[in-house]
């Protein structure tokens, strides 16, 4: 009799199992992975405002890199930390075998962009940090999809390696570039990376190529009423500098940029400068016109130099291609975007979209925008805008981005409105449905290898067969010092 009941139960386990096969294949929202996103809210959204309640700036983000690879630790993953000359950055790893799928994690904050989660500017600290780009939630989501990733293989049994790539300082340290540059994602087939954002949608722009640079000027110093003639001002070498730029801008593509800081002017009217510095950002669409404006910002600066004879040195601080985009993976993640769908307001959440909406003289109907996830768009050609150190992952391994409703619609980017958003459950909410968009694509692309196949198809034919990376830094260190002021 005993036997029979134990054949029993063994037969109603094997039907319960493969009946519950039957249901994941009918609903892909129907397993462990989702399950396991769908129990932890409380966990990332502690998580995530622990980073936000301690902003930190590139290369300086100590506590929000070590928060989350503690997290991931806990969850059984393998952290190596201080890569490719950056005590913040950190590749961890789980499982083994292929396919190795990376997922890249982002946490550093925006320097002044300080605020309390209300609808209206409430600084915490008058000129402190925020995260005014959603970094908090960015990390944050990147990590919780991982985590479900490493669920789903745990509990098939499957082979493939999930990878989570912490990459620091994307505020202009391009923390991913010394990654590109050190091979760090050498073996990784594919790698799975978004942002936050006003709406939910696939991102198909390849944005621009960047080049960041410092010119420092050196006169000598002198009594600017009593000696003035035996002076040569290094602020006069920057000011002519800018003029010269602003001059040539008539003359560049109208798809190019290019904006100045200066970041040190002297100290006093009455000491002619001896020493002056001006921080460039140049962008276009393509890094070959880059090199082209790079060089001609350099000449006004040698030409600047002499006539006011004054000497200049350049640094070259930071450097990103433009992003090089991939349809087969953009139409797999914008099927899994479709199925986790739009974030849904609570009263107290919608309340609250409605006060920052209202503050930005915009309709209320707008907020319709985070239900709801766009029609994957075709590829567009830049017309100008901003950069990422994406853009040099993208180069190096099949790359898709996508975005989820963290942000408010209308609010501008890096702005109070977003550090606000960001902070509170909304955006607990849209990192949770981001995740769940890791964890869907992670198991398509480990279930079915002629996904990773025509992808890996599509970016060697995207980017040539002569395609060698060569970074726009050249071989300098990380400006780990880049955030610190002096």
């Amino acid at each position: 009799m005993k036997k029979v009941v134990f054949l029993i139960l063994c037969v109603s386990v094997v039907f319960s199992n493969i009946y519950a096969q039957g249901e994941r294949e009918k609903n892909p929202l129907n397993n462990v992975s989702i399950e396991y996103l769908n129990n932890s809210f409380n966990t990332y959204d502690k998580l995530q405002k622990t980073i936000w309640a301690n902003p930190e700036l590139g290369f300086l983000e100590y506590k929000s890199s070590g928060f989350l690879q503690g997290h991931l630790k806990e969850k059984g993953f393998d952290v190596e930390t201080g890569v490719a000359g950056m005590p913040t950055a950190f590749v961890a790893t789980y499982g083994t075998g292929s396919p190795v799928i990376g997922i890249l994690a982002e946490f550093d904050a925006l320097p002044g962009l300080s605020q309390d989660t209300v609808p209206y500017l409430k600084p915490l600290v008058e000129g402190g940090n925020g995260h005014g780009c959603g970094h908090n939630v960015f990390g944050v989501g990147s990590v919780a999809g991982a985590v479900a990733v490493k669920e789903w293989l745990v509990s098939n049994g499957h082979a493939g390696t999930i990878k989570v790539f912490g990459t620091p300082a994307e505020e202009g340290g391009g923390g991913k570039v010394y990654m590109v540059r050190d091979g760090l994602f050498d073996g990784v087939d594919v790698v799975l990376d978004w942002h936050p954002g006003t709406n939910n949608g696939v991102s198909v722009g390849s944005g621009t190529a960047i080049q960041m640079v410092d010119y420092t000027f050196h006169g000598v110093a002198a009594h600017a009423a009593g000696s003035p003639e035996k002076g040569r001002s290094a602020l006069d070498g920057v000011e002519v500098m800018n003029y010269m730029v602003n001059l040539l801008r008539e003359h560049i593509p109208i798809t190019s940029r290019i904006h100045y800081v200066i970041t040190y002017g002297g100290e006093a009217p009455n000491v002619v400068p001896h020493y002056a510095k001006v921080s460039y950002y140049i962008r276009s669409p393509k890094r070959e016109i880059l090199k082209e404006l790079t060089e001609w910002v350099g000449q006004a600066a040698e030409g600047a130099a002499k006539g006011t004879q004054t000497t200049v040195t350049s640094e070259i601080i930071s450097g990103f291609y433009e992003r090089l985009h991939n349809v087969s993976l953009a139409e797999l993640v914008q099927k899994n975007l479709e199925l986790v769908g739009g974030i849904a307001y609570n009263e107290r959440e919608r309340e609250f979209a409605e006060a920052i909406v209202k503050g930005l003289n915009r309709d209320i109907s707008t907020l319709k925008e985070v239900e709801e996830i766009k029609p994957l768009e075709e590829e567009k050609p830049s017309l100008g805008g901003g950069s990422s150190d994406v853009g040099d992952v993208s180069w190096v391994v099949p790359t898709i981005s996508f975005r989820t409703a963290v942000f408010i619609p209308g609010s501008a980017g890096h702005s109070w409105q977003n550090v606000a958003s960001g902070g509170s459950t909304i955006g607990t909410k849209a990192l949770l449905n981001a995740a769940k968009v890791f964890s869907l694509t992670a198991i398509d692309l480990y279930t079915n290898p002629k996904l990773i196949e025509a992808a890996k198809a599509e970016f060697e034919e995207r980017r040539g067969k002569d395609f060698t990376y060569v970074s726009l830094l050249g071989d300098r260190a990380p400006a780990l010092d880049y955030r610190v002021k002096k």
